[in-house]
């Protein structure tokens, strides 16, 4: 954030450059505003009670989220403040596994709109979005010991998880005729562009040298080397 907010202070004499950010979260298959202080459901485990927001596919194919609140920060201390709160709305419960085990994916995106000064009758706008994605883990019910709601949440994140999978096999088979499915997830369809789009991906994973946690551990580094073997064309 300070490199960008260096680079948007270097341009301000030709450029406008406008930020905008955004922060959600994907709980049981509903999104979740993660700022709007409106929505503020933390930590409540009453499903029905979960506002969700709605997905939208606009004009151009990029993927929007209706009703989603954007802020438009100053500063590199603004955006993290924001991350701080939307942190603290996060859905999160202690399980066998863990004891601030994220029940939900968080999606935050940071767009950038940039225009020339000079005014034109065609304006050209370069946007860009850079989105920043902490997938809840990878959770067996057999070592969480998930009951109830747990268990409810933890197949839903592990539904979603599969449904990445099976989108980076398709993406990365070289002959790529086979329909990629990223309808079959909420958290698919929000990282459509993230994946196979104008983009550049980095995946981290987190793995333990435990033998506790070896099948995870190496489940985790089979899933992160096939996202290494995804080919996208700059269009």
């Amino acid at each position: 954030m300070k490199d960008l907010f260096d680079r948007i202070e270097e341009y301000k004499e030709t450029k406008i450059i406008e930020l905008s950010v955004s922060y959600l979260e994907i709980y049981n298959e509903k999104i979740r505003d993660l700022l709007n202080t409106n929505t503020n459901y933390s930590n409540n485990l009453d499903l029905t009670n979960i506002p969700s927001l709605e997905l939208r596919e606009d004009e151009n194919k990029r993927i929007t989220v209706r009703n989603l609140s954007t802020h438009i920060p100053n500063s590199v201390e603004d955006v993290m403040d924001m991350i701080v709160i939307g942190n603290r709305n996060r859905t999160v419960s202690p399980t066998e596994a863990n004891a601030t085990s994220s029940r939900s994916h968080a999606v935050l995106q940071i767009n950038v709109v940039q225009r020339s000064r000079t005014a034109d009758l065609k304006e050209e706008h370069t946007f860009a979005t850079l989105s920043i994605i902490d997938l809840a883990g990878s959770e067996r019910a057999s070592a969480t010991k998930n009951r109830g709601v747990r268990l409810y949440e933890g197949a839903n994140i592990n539904k979603s998880l599969l449904s990445l999978g099976n989108c980076i096999n398709a993406l990365c088979d070289p002959r790529r005729r086979g329909h990629i499915p990223y309808r079959d997830s909420k958290l698919t369809r929000l990282l459509k562009f993230s994946l196979g789009g104008n983009c550049k991906t980095v995946m981290i994973v987190c793995v333990s040298p435990s033998s506790q946690h070896y099948d995870e551990t190496l489940n985790t580094l089979k899933y992160a080397n096939r996202a290494k073997e995804i080919k996208t064309k700059v269009v």
